[in-house]
Order: C-alpha cells, then structure tokens, then sequence
C-alpha cells in the first residue's frame, strides 16, 4: 500500500525526471538488455545500441508513462489500460519483462538521483513501479 505521502513524493520525484526521460529510460533498457538478454527479443526490429534513436525514444515513452501514472495513481489502472491492451494482446510481450525492466529501472535512477535517492524515496518508488508492472500485467491473467 502506498501511503499519501508516498504518493506525493512520488508524483514529485517523477515530474522532476521527466527532463531526463530519455536518459533514464534509454539507461534502463540497456540494463535490462544486458543483464537479461532474453527481453531483446521483442526488439529485433530495432536498434538498441547504447543512446541510438530507438532506444532513445522507447526509454522517453517508458519514463513518461510511469510519471504520468505517479500524478494519479488512484487512477493508474485506467490510466495504463491502453498499455495493457498494447503490450498483452497486439505486442504480446512476456510480463515477467515488467518486472525486470523495473529492476533495472530503480537501479538507473539511483544513479541519476544520487542523494537525492533517499531510502524514504527508494521505499516509495519500488513500491510504485511494483504497482506499475502489476498493472501492465494484469491482462494476461
């Protein structure tokens, strides 16, 4: 459970990445990438070298859609329910790659939010994207 003021923390620290979205969600992918070279396959088509266009661009879009559920996440069920129809029923990618990119995508903002990266925020975000990756899941059941 995510507590209020969790929830403001959260909606605080994600507007304030939104600036480096791509960065963040670029750094994420290639975590993901490397250490669990399974996941590439849904991304064949693409180039996914270290800050090409591709990863980029699907890192900004990954980082901007869990900002935008951390506004509201009372809501994040409809907020992310054209996700899950995407990501489940067109893309059909394996949820237990939700999971994972979260993984990576908590240990690339520790490293872009340095002190900032408080156990209180560490707590608040895993909590999140816990929830977030749940969602995204839910789909398939």
């Amino acid at each position: 459970m995510i507590s209020q003021k969790e929830k403001r923390l959260l909606a605080e620290v994600w507007k304030s990445l939104i600036p480096a979205a791509e960065d963040i969600g670029s750094d994420s992918l290639l975590r993901m990438f490397t250490a669990f070279p399974g996941s590439k396959t849904y991304f064949s088509h693409l180039d996914i070298s270290p800050r090409s266009p591709h990863m980029l661009s699907h890192g900004r879009k990954i980082v901007l859609a869990i900002a935008e559920g951390a506004q509201d996440i009372s809501q994040l069920a409809v907020n992310l329910a054209p996700l899950q129809i995407l990501h489940a029923y067109q893309l059909r990618i394996d949820p237990t790659n939700f999971k994972l990119l979260t993984h990576c995508l908590l240990v690339a903002l520790a490293c872009h939010l340095g002190d900032d990266f408080t156990p209180e925020a560490h707590a608040a975000i895993d909590k999140y994207l816990s929830a977030f990756a749940a969602v995204l899941a839910e789909k398939y059941r």
